[in-house]
């Protein structure tokens, strides 16, 4: 089985209210899972990387009980992409630790990760649930 993750974070404000949001599509198009999730007030960046963070806590859990042979992520932010693919320096040290967080958990994956960025309109759903969850504070 293939599946195809998109998450978003987003702040208002830098620092301000933040959230993210999490689609799991299966090799069918099909979403089989989403999330909208408050992280309190973080970056924009930090956002980006807590809505990775929580879609592969989600994915290793997933992978218990079920046999997967490749995950694509699409972001919308190239920073976490080329910071996650080791392409790029992390130089905040909060944003270093989060990436340490998901390259541990990659690691402990059987199987493939790949990351890619794509523009905002491709990623439309997250966005949605990202927003959704920045709404749910009433702010």
């Amino acid at each position: 089985m293939k599946l195809s993750i998109h998450t978003d974070g987003g702040s208002r404000g830098n620092p301000g209210i933040s959230g993210g949001g999490v689609v799991v599509e299966n090799q069918l198009a099909e979403v089989i899972f989403e999330k909208a999730i408050y992280f309190g007030e973080k970056t924009n960046n930090e956002a980006e990387y807590l809505a990775l963070i929580n879609a592969l806590t989600w994915l290793k859990d997933f992978s218990d009980n079920n046999k997967l042979e490749q995950v694509d992520f699409y972001l919308d932010s190239k920073l976490v992409v080329e910071q996650m693919q080791k392409n790029w320096k992390i130089k905040e040290p909060r944003l270093r630790e989060l990436a340490q967080q998901g390259w541990e958990i990659i690691n402990s994956l059987p199987y493939s990760v790949f990351f890619h960025h794509v523009l905002r309109h491709k990623n439309t759903q997250a966005d949605l649930l990202a927003n959704q969850a920045m709404d749910s504070q009433g702010l």
